[in-house]
């Protein structure tokens, strides 16, 4: 996400001509969008992606399961 908010930025600002950046080769400035690219692909492939996925899935399943014992009665303490 990070690349492809840079991609826009610098293509707005060659686009407009702005500072410097509207002396810049295309090139430069596309270059983010492929890194973006890049950076997904990675993601998806090294399993990156689905490990977050399932991350996020898990805390919301364990803070379900915290609410549901703390309105019985039975959490002691707040789980890390």
């Amino acid at each position: 996400m990070f690349f492809l908010l840079i991609g826009v930025v610098g293509l707005l600002l060659k686009y407009l001509e702005i500072g410097p950046v509207a002396t810049w080769s295309w090139w430069v400035v596309l270059a983010p969008f492929g890194l973006a690219v890049l950076w997904w692909w990675w993601a998806d492939k090294s399993g990156y992606t689905e490990k977050k996925a399932m991350e996020k899935m898990d805390k919301r399943k364990q803070d379900r399961i915290d609410k549901q014992r703390s309105a019985m009665g039975m959490l002691s303490k707040k789980r890390k």
